[in-house]
């Protein structure tokens, strides 16, 4: 069953996104869920920091699960992107460190949900990025969010392409702080956690609010934009059909 884990320990809760045979792609009600935790964790005394990461060793999370995609007509598609900006909002409005565990893939929604976290942390076999095009979905607010990162160059590269980049490749463009052996990444995860937990509270949620008021107004353009561009997508029928071919041919 897709869904999320919540562990605590040592002042750290793992989050985790649960749903392996499908590379961790996430469903809507997993979306909803994530922001009802996220703000049970930020209320947390007993949590001093958090840590998402995936289940399994091939993904992070691939992204929307596609069964959904398959089924969306034009008329679900504000209902999905306001969800996306409650998760969103939810991991930049919160006060405590969020660091993203990377695990293995990290694509799409995943990825997005990456770059909002406040650090990333990777081993050399992942890969990440946006690959929506591929799918037949525009890449709005995945452009933003890569734009904020790396500039234009690369941006459009990405988004038009929808290649996965290296974690080599990441790091060098600053995506990813560290790059550390697979096995490594959720203790370094849970270790840089604990220390940045340690900061000043009031200076660190300050900060952290500051990032959020500078992303927020962009990031609200970004998904007016993807409205648009995903109803008239949608309506066409390309993303579910595309979805639906993936579907088949994965047995799913």
């Amino acid at each position: 069953m897709a869904k999320l884990d919540v562990v605590k320990t040592a002042g750290v809760a793992v989050l985790t996104i649960n749903n392996p045979t499908a590379m961790n792609a996430w469903t809507q009600a997993m979306q909803r869920d994530m922001v009802v935790k996220l703000g049970e964790l930020d209320s947390d005394p007993e949590v001093g920091a958090i840590v998402l990461t995936g289940a399994g060793d091939r993904a992070f999370c691939a992204g929307q699960d596609l069964k959904e995609v398959a089924q969306f007509t034009g008329a679900d598609v504000e209902e999905w992107l306001n969800t996306f900006m409650a998760v969103y909002d939810a991991v930049l409005s919160n006060s405590k460190p969020v660091i993203a565990a990377l695990n293995g893939v990290t694509a799409g929604s995943g990825y997005q949900l990456s770059l909002l976290c406040d650090v990333r942390i990777a081993h050399p076999d992942v890969r990440i990025g946006q690959p929506e095009v591929k799918s037949g979905i525009p890449s709005i607010t995945g452009m933003y969010l890569t734009w904020q990162a790396v500039g234009y160059s690369k941006t459009a590269e990405m988004m038009l392409t929808g290649e996965l980049l290296t974690a080599e490749q990441a790091a060098g463009l600053g995506m990813i702080a560290e790059i550390v052996p697979q096995s490594e990444v959720l203790s370094r995860s849970i270790e840089l956690a604990q220390n940045m937990a340690q900061l000043p509270k009031q200076a660190f949620a300050l900060t952290k609010q500051r990032v959020r008021a500078t992303l927020m107004p962009g990031l609200q353009e970004a998904f007016a934009a993807a409205l648009d561009a995903d109803k008239e997508a949608y309506g066409d029928g390309e993303p579910q059909r595309t979805a639906r071919s993936f579907v088949t041919k994965a047995g799913n």
